[in-house]
């Protein structure tokens, strides 16, 4: 009835052992095991990459904004200046993104000072773990 299925002796019906079973299930966690990890590595690498990306295009809107009204936003316009006209800007020929000011790659804001500490303005994500500092996936990424 079922060609496919190889009988193991006289009398014994066709199918898989437990054992056999349990084999095919041990290779297949290995091969995940091993093929997982640099999957995932590769996903961490993607979301850096993203945000420099994002931390670019937001510094070319930030330039547009300043052509137009000679200065950066300030603190306390902040990034939404991108968007918004403040109320106090007469100049403002916005908006200079097309959609929203995005959140970072890991679902926080990008942070912005003005002035900056390491350049005229600074844009930047604090990285997977949303703290200052840190080094590899948890590093600042930013326009420096």
């Amino acid at each position: 009835m079922f060609p496919f299925i190889a009988t193991s002796g006289p009398g014994r019906s066709g199918g898989f052992t437990l054992l056999e079973l349990l084999v095919v299930l041990v290779i297949l966690g290995l091969l995940a095991g091993y093929v997982a990890p640099k999957y995932f590595s590769q996903v961490g690498k993607s979301e850096v990459k993203t945000a420099q990306a994002q931390i670019g295009a937001l510094e070319k809107a930030l330039d547009q904004y300043r052509i137009d009204t000679g200065h950066y936003p300030g603190i306390e316009q902040g990034l939404a200046a991108l968007n918004t006209k403040p109320a106090d800007e007469a100049r403002w020929d916005g908006p200079y993104l097309k959609k929203a000011v995005p959140n970072d790659p890991w679902g926080k804001p990008y942070q912005y000072r003005m002035p900056g500490e390491r350049g005229e303005v600074d844009i930047f994500s604090f990285g997977r773990d949303g703290a200052p500092g840190g080094s590899g996936d948890g590093a600042d990424i930013g326009n420096w």
